[in-house]
C-alpha cells in the first residue's frame, strides 16, 4: 500500500508542476527599438525625366499658357506657369526657347497671325522682366495653323488660343 501510496504522491506532484507549466504564459519580449534613419540620405531620383529636357520643362515647369478670346493679355495662371519657365530658365543658362503664339480657328488668317505674334510677344514681355534674357527668347506665330482640337465647340477653341514654349538650343537630350 505504501508503494500505491507513493506513485499517488508521485503523480500528483507530477500534475501539478505540469499544470503550474502550462498556467504560467510567457512574457512579452520587448520589440527593438526602431533602427535610426540614415544621417542625410541623398533623396533617391526615381523620374525617368532627364533635368533641363523638353520633357522637363513640360512636364514639371509648364510649356504652355491659354488666353482669352481675342485677347493677348496674360491671365494668372499664365503669368505662374511663365514665373515657373523664368526660373527654369534661369537655372539653365545655355537653353533658348521659341514662344510660339497661337489661335483658334475664328477668324482670318491675317487677324490670327498678327493675334498670335502679340500673344507669343506678351509672353517674351513677361519672361524679360523676370529676367531672362531676351537674346534666349525668340517669337513666332501659327495662327490658327496648328489646332491641338478639331471640335467647333467653346471648350475646344480655348485649348488653341496658347503659346507654346519650345526649346531650340542647348536643352538636354533625354
Amino acid at each position: 500500500m505504501i508503494r500505491f501510496s507513493n506513485a499517488i504522491k508521485f503523480a500528483a506532484v507530477l500534475s501539478v508542476v505540469a499544470l503550474a507549466g502550462c498556467a504560467e504564459k510567457p512574457k512579452p519580449v520587448p520589440a527593438a527599438p526602431p533602427a535610426p534613419p540614415p544621417a542625410a540620405a541623398a533623396p533617391v531620383h526615381t523620374s525617368s525625366i532627364v533635368p533641363g529636357s523638353a520633357e522637363d520643362l513640360r512636364v514639371n515647369v509648364g510649356d504652355t499658357v491659354h488666353f482669352a478670346y481675342n485677347s493677348s493679355a496674360l491671365n494668372s495662371d499664365a503669368k505662374a506657369t511663365l514665373q515657373r519657365q523664368a526660373a527654369w530658365l534661369q537655372k539653365y543658362p545655355a537653353v533658348t526657347v521659341q514662344i510660339q503664339g497661337n489661335c483658334d480657328p475664328r477668324g482670318t488668317r491675317e487677324y490670327n497671325l498678327a493675334l498670335g505674334a502679340r500673344r507669343a510677344s506678351a509672353a517674351k514681355e513677361f519672361l524679360v522682366s523676370l529676367g531672362v534674357s531676351p537674346a534666349r527668347l525668340d517669337t513666332i506665330s501659327y495662327g490658327k495653323e496648328r489646332p491641338v482640337c478639331a471640335s467647333s465647340t467653346e471648350s475646344c477653341w480655348a485649348k488653341d488660343r496658347r503659346d507654346v514654349t519650345v526649346i531650340t538650343h542647348g536643352g538636354a537630350t533625354s
